[in-house]
């Protein structure tokens, strides 16, 4: 049996129906930009392998500090303990990060990094003796699949068989162009009515909603609304981190800053997983008491693993290089001429561009499910021709790996133009 047929005998696949689904494809070796099955053919990876790789596979300088960190301290307990990397990483992070932001806790991924500022939000009201239960999120949005980062989630075939099970979630329009009035109203009205701990958002794009933009300026309306009203604000950046929208975080283009912010994916280079919620040190001190109840009391075996944290210092230092402001500076420049070369296209609904984000929305005459026919004909046809993309419907999304060369970038173009005629 060749390796994708042993898989089959034991594996479950994540977001995948098996009994319909083709079976997975064996990679056994990526760098760069690139991936290579076991029959030896290449792949260009589009979309970071879900936005986690911006550095490149198999990167040498994060291999290398991960190597030397697993031969001086592979990990030790993060309670009651402590170590050079998790204290280094706080501190390189606190110099980039917006300056409201002062205390981190580590977990394992997105959906926990979430979880966690969720979490906190609750207790931080049940600690000051109020009682406050509901979270507002945006229509549509995606947090993760832990119990409450799935309940703030709106996508709804991914929760319909957990309803009545979750925490109280009210939702609100996402403020695009021409609705932001509406979505500052019923963020009021949502508040007036409910007794709301937090409200968490993906800043200015929500992924997997297929890249749906909206202004930093709507956002800062919604931010100050809550400010107003004592509702705490979480901006989840597992996405939108590290790059992605051109500046470090999309917070940057913010005047109001979040309460709390989520941080994965990228953290560590697509090498370890390992993700940061980080706090004000007003929302810390309500849990600093002399009463042991008012405690955080949530953690996670591999919290603050010292060879993720080497990994995440790596990934850092990486991103702040010159040479790769100038990659996330032409893979914009290069989308956008794509954008101004496809837009008019007579398939085309619309098309936006944030940072190194591309997405066009192809017209349809009826509305197409997230893992519809369209959808898988199209995904279909990207890995036919050597390109992974994921579809979102009849959404077509471009992420890259910052380090994706000029002439990748056009052949993914390419492919991408060649789809519209198969659908």
């Amino acid at each position: 049996m060749n390796l994708s047929e042993r898989d089959q005998k034991h594996l479950w696949h994540p977001y995948t129906q098996h009994k319909t689904s083709s079976p997975p494809i064996a990679i056994i070796k990526g760098e760069g930009a690139l991936l290579w099955d076991d029959s030896n053919k290449e792949y260009i990876d589009a979309i970071a392998s879900w936005w986690v790789n911006p550095y490149g596979h198999s990167n040498k300088f994060i291999a290398d500090a991960i190597y030397k960190q697993l031969t001086t301290l592979e990990h030790v307990l993060f309670g009651g303990f402590t170590h050079e990397p998790a204290v280094v990483l706080s501190e390189k992070l606190m110099e980039i990060m917006p300056k409201n932001q002062q205390k981190i806790f580590f977990s394992d991924n997105g959906s926990t990094a979430v979880e966690v500022a969720i979490k906190v939000a609750l207790q931080y009201f049940f600690n000051k003796g109020e009682k406050k239960t509901t979270i507002i999120a945006f229509e549509n949005a995606f947090h993760g699949d832990t119990f409450a980062a799935m309940a703030a989630s709106g996508i709804s075939f991914f929760t319909e068989a957990f309803q009545g099970m979750l925490i109280d979630v009210i939702r609100i329009p996402v403020p695009t162009k021409g609705k932001e009035q509406a979505s500052f109203n019923a963020l009021a009205e949502a508040i007036k009515i409910n007794n709301c701990a937090g409200f968490i958002f993906e800043p200015l794009v929500q992924g997997a909603a297929g890249m749906i933009m909206y202004q930093p300026q709507s956002l800062d309306e919604l931010i100050k609304i809550c400010r107003k009203n004592k509702v705490l604000t979480i901006a989840d950046e597992v996405m939108t981190g590290f790059g992605k929208t051109g500046k470090t975080f999309a917070c940057e283009y913010l005047t109001e800053k979040p309460d709390m912010m989520c941080l994965s994916k990228a953290l560590t280079g697509g090498t370890i997983p390992m993700s940061i919620t980080t706090f004000t040190q007003e929302i810390f001190d309500t849990f600093y008491d002399d009463d042991i109840n008012k405690a955080l009391f949530h953690g996670h075996t591999f919290t603050a693993n010292p060879t993720g944290c080497a990994a995440a210092l790596a990934s850092l230092e990486l991103l702040q290089t010159q040479e790769m402001q100038d990659n996330i500076a032409r893979i914009n420049k290069n989308h956008l001429a794509f954008q101004k070369h496809i837009e008019s296209h007579p398939k085309i609904k619309t098309t936006r561009v944030l940072g190194v984000i591309f997405a066009l929305e192809i017209k349809i005459d009826s509305a197409e499910s997230y893992y519809g026919t369209m959808r898988n004909t199209l995904y279909d046809f990207f890995i036919e021709n050597g390109v992974v993309l994921r579809p979102v419907g009849n959404i077509v999304y471009i992420l890259p790996p910052y380090v994706i060369s000029d002439v990748q970038l056009q052949k993914v173009y390419e492919v991408v133009e060649k789809a519209l005629e198969i659908v």
